[in-house]
Formats: C-alpha cells, structure tokens, sequence
C-alpha cells in the first residue's frame, strides 16, 4: 500500500524558516518525479516545486531563492527547506508523486499524493 506522510508543518514568524519532509513507501520511490503543491485558505491547488528522478530541480517563481526542494533515494524522503517565509506562504502543504517530470502542473497525471501538513506564517 502506497503511503506519502508529510511533516513538518506549524507555526512561522515572517523571516523565519520550516523544513518538511515526506516519507514515502510502497512504490519505487528512486524512479519519480516528487512535487510540493500548497493550497492557500480558500484558493485552489498550487504547484511549488519539483525534482526529478534524477535530482533537476524547479521552483515556482514566488519561491525562488528561498525554497530549496531535495530528496534522500537512500531514506525514501522528500525534503522542502523554506526559509525568509512570508505570510503569503500560509497553506496546506502536500507532497506528491508522478512518472513524468515535465508534467508539473497536470493533477491529473500524479499518482500518489500525502494528506499535507499545514504552514501558518504570522506574527
């Protein structure tokens, strides 16, 4: 059975910083593309960021320079560093897994997908 688990969520002061993980099982977790989505109170679903099977990385524009997404094949794990968080950054935030690295934005073609941890940035 698939299982994608994130952690790491809470409570961040504007500036401050937040790392989730997102421990994955029951697929061949080496052989996908791992996306962080977010879905902001009352908005739709947003794309963050994505790695590749092979590790190539890409970021949303509002997230550049300070979002850093990795992963550990060895641990099956997803990591998102946030840092110089804003309050714009407040959302539920979901780890994702699907074959096809070129195909961020499409919901449709992801396979497997966490129950999400929530980020509230406020002061």
């Amino acid at each position: 059975q698939v299982h994608l688990v994130e952690s790491g969520g809470g409570l961040a002061q504007p500036g401050g910083s937040l790392r989730l993980s997102c421990a994955a099982s029951g697929f061949t977790f080496s052989s996908y593309a791992l996306s962080w989505a977010r879905q902001p109170p009352g908005k739709g679903l947003e794309w963050v960021s994505g790695i590749t099977s092979e590790g190539d990385t890409y970021y949303t524009d509002s997230v550049k320079g300070r979002f850093t997404i990795s992963r550990d094949n060895a641990k099956n794990e997803l990591y998102l560093q946030m840092n110089s968080l804003k309050p714009e950054d407040t959302a539920l935030y979901l780890c994702a897994a699907l074959r096809d690295g070129n195909s961020w934005h499409q919901w449709v073609l992801y396979d497997y997908w966490g129950q999400g941890t929530q980020v509230t940035v406020s002061s």
